[in-house]
């Protein structure tokens, strides 16, 4: 599917507010609004909108202890490391990427106990994760939409 301008003006509005009404959505992008809810449509059913959530404060939601946690893992388990880290609640998001590491997990947890229990005894004991390394934040800022989807590049 070609995402074009009017597509990213959308998907900035929908990454700022979610929950905006197409009537709104339709003036904000300067289309009617049969035309914004046939975009959104199109944009859900080609999978470029992947879902509608909410974006939460951590810390006000019960997450007193985050980090991003490194991970260098034995490439040939990486669907079971995938798999597995994918059942860990704690484990808000994990990307593999290349580099001095393999994998980088955002991971949330209530305090810093909970946080060494979640890396130490769940993440490490995965049989093909071989090393990790935890960065604690210690600060959280939101940003806005990504810059592609609101400079249209």
């Amino acid at each position: 599917m070609q995402v074009d301008d009017t597509d990213r003006a959308i998907l900035a509005v929908l990454a700022e507010d979610a929950r905006v009404s197409m009537t709104a959505l339709a003036e904000a992008v300067h289309i009617s609004r049969a035309g914004a809810h046939a975009r959104v449509r199109r944009l859900v059913d080609s999978g470029v909108i992947m879902n509608f959530t909410i974006r939460t404060d951590p810390v006000l939601a019960g997450s007193h202890a985050s980090a991003y946690v490194t991970l260098l893992v034995d490439q040939t388990g990486w669907q079971e490391v995938r798999a597995r880290l994918g059942e860990i609640a704690e484990v808000e998001h994990i990307a593999l990427v290349g580099g001095d590491f393999d994998v980088l997990l955002l991971v949330r947890a209530a305090d810093n106990s909970h946080l060494r229990r979640v890396v130490l005894e769940d993440i490490q004991s995965i049989p093909w994760v071989r090393n990790t390394r935890t960065i604690l934040i210690f600060e959280d800022f939101a940003g806005g939409p990504p810059p592609a989807l609101a400079t249209g590049r």
